[in-house]
């Protein structure tokens, strides 16, 4: 039991699920929830994730193999993958039923959430639209944080394309350290025909415009706080980009313009929670 705890752990891509989990959990703090409408944000969206990232490993589980990635459990046998489709199902039922507790309209910001997330993993990865699903999703996130809320108030446009711009970086960055495995296995998604090159420049300008976008939106002029998140974002994407090289250049796979993303999304929701301007 505890080994098949550990393998659905490792297979859920924890480092994201945890991030997106926290940044949801922060923002429901920041727009004002209770503590039972935090607990039901948080455990939605981390359903969601757990969904998402099983889903994921189900469908790669092959690539993987191809490829010797013995840190996935599926790939090198370590789980079942009839134990990750269970668990995938219901997490998917988990997560409808749990956004369900909200109101219809947050309900709905939720499951496009995860429809659209899903669709990334079958059969939009491999096309040139696959960012599309990056940017749908992470956009209905803080729309469904927002909506949740007592009277589902409208969440603000800024917010959205913020999160929107964050989802899209992410995109980018996640894909570079498996640039060569996924040439391989033929995976041919929207990074991959703009290069590792291409890649990069596009997680760091669309991420900065994510946080740009953080600092602007509210009404009113830009915060000290704000400018200074936006020059920290600019500074850690610096540094990653020299770390990937350097990665690459060591033959190790580039993973540190994914932990950037994840650094800079966090700063960007502590600036959020902060500013006391979100609703």
């Amino acid at each position: 039991m505890s080994s098949t705890v550990l393998g659905l752990v490792r297979a859920s891509h924890p480092e994201p699920t945890a991030a997106v989990t926290t940044v949801a959990g922060l923002l429901a703090l920041g727009v004002g929830h209770p503590p039972g409408g935090v607990v039901a944000v948080v455990l939605t969206v981390a359903a969601s994730q757990f969904t998402v990232g099983w889903t994921n490993d189900l469908l790669d589980a092959d690539r993987d193999a191809t490829v010797g990635r013995t840190d996935k459990p599926l790939a090198s046998g370590a789980l079942g993958r009839r134990t990750v489709a269970v668990a995938a199902a219901v997490a998917a039922i988990a997560t409808v039923a749990l956004a369900l507790t909200t109101n219809p309209a947050a309900a709905f910001c939720a499951i496009v959430a995860l429809v659209s997330a899903l669709l990334y993993d079958w059969p939009l990865k491999s096309t040139a639209v696959s960012v599309l699903p990056y940017a749908i999703s992470f956009g209905a996130l803080p729309a469904f944080v927002v909506l949740a809320l007592p009277g589902a108030p409208a969440p603000p446009a800024w917010l959205v394309a913020a999160a929107a711009l964050l989802g899209a970086g992410a995109h980018f960055a996640n894909v570079l350290p498996d640039f060569a495995d996924d040439a391989r296995t033929g995976v041919r998604g929207l990074p991959h025909r703009l290069g590792p090159a291409g890649s990069r420049a596009a997680a760091v300008g669309l991420l900065i415009a994510a946080t740009v976008t953080l600092v602007l939106g509210p009404p009113g002029p830009p915060t000290g706080v704000g400018l200074a998140a936006v020059v920290a974002a600019v500074v850690i994407f610096i540094l990653a980009w020299h770390l990937g090289r350097a990665d690459e250049r060591a033959g190790a796979r580039p993973v540190a313009a994914f932990r950037a993303v994840l650094l800079v999304a966090l700063i960007d929701v502590v600036l959020l929670v902060t500013s006391g301007r979100l609703v």
